[in-house]
């Protein structure tokens, strides 16, 4: 029996996670969809990466997608768990993140696109973003307009880093531990933290609504 690695463990878990990340409900009203963990593994799944790059791929321990804009002027919002296993995996994965000049793209495969939108969905996905008026005929990049990441640490990374750094506006942290936590993504505070990932927390409104 094979043993499962730290972001093995939690990918398994987010597996069970829906395709709006909790918590989020009702911040858009465009369609989330879950990117990964991947649903088929026989099929190639949607990554990040830099502008003309080839082989230098960001593939998220989870990715959620929330597509706007139009056919020719399309963007996309990513909501990203990624889980640390040790420091230097933790900085790593920040720079993957980190605030710069260049634009981030999201790469979402034509088998992808075509794929069911869930379980108990048959739409395929590409009807879901809104953006195509017909069925593809080959996958589509598209530029990331805003990021938020959660990291899962270790407990020992997680208080270390909670009494010496300051994160960066699009960056989350918690113990990994609440990650694997037996209610998952039901969990309350999980739901009201990821809430605050929301782009809309920035605004009056969504405290006063909130309270």
């Amino acid at each position: 029996m094979a043993i499962l690695s730290l972001d093995g463990l939690v990918r398994q878990k987010l597996r069970a996670w829906p395709n709006q990340p909790p918590g989020l409900e009702g911040c858009w009203d465009r369609a989330w969809l879950k990117a990964r963990p991947a649903v088929n593994d026989e099929i190639e799944n949607p990554y990040l990466k830099m502008p003309g790059t080839k082989r230098m791929k960001t593939v998220p321990d989870g990715l959620w997608m929330n597509f706007g804009g139009s056919e020719r002027d399309p963007f996309v919002d990513i909501f990203v768990i990624e889980v640390c296993g040790t420091f230097p995996n933790l900085l790593d994965k920040r720079s993957r993140f980190s605030p710069s000049m260049h634009s981030l793209l999201a790469v979402c495969p034509l088998n992808w696109l075509l794929g069911d939108f869930a379980t108990t969905d048959a739409t395929p996905r590409w009807k879901r973003t809104k953006l195509l008026k017909a069925a593809p005929s080959a996958g589509i990049t598209v530029p990331v307009r805003d990021i938020r990441v959660v990291y899962g640490l270790r407990p020992r990374d997680y208080e270390s880093f909670a009494a010496n750094q300051v994160p960066h506006a699009h960056e989350f942290f918690m113990p990994v531990s609440v990650l694997l936590g037996q209610e998952g993504w039901l969990q309350p505070e999980m739901r009201a933290f990821i809430a605050r990932t929301s782009p809309q927390a920035n605004f009056w409104a969504f405290n006063v609504a909130a309270e």
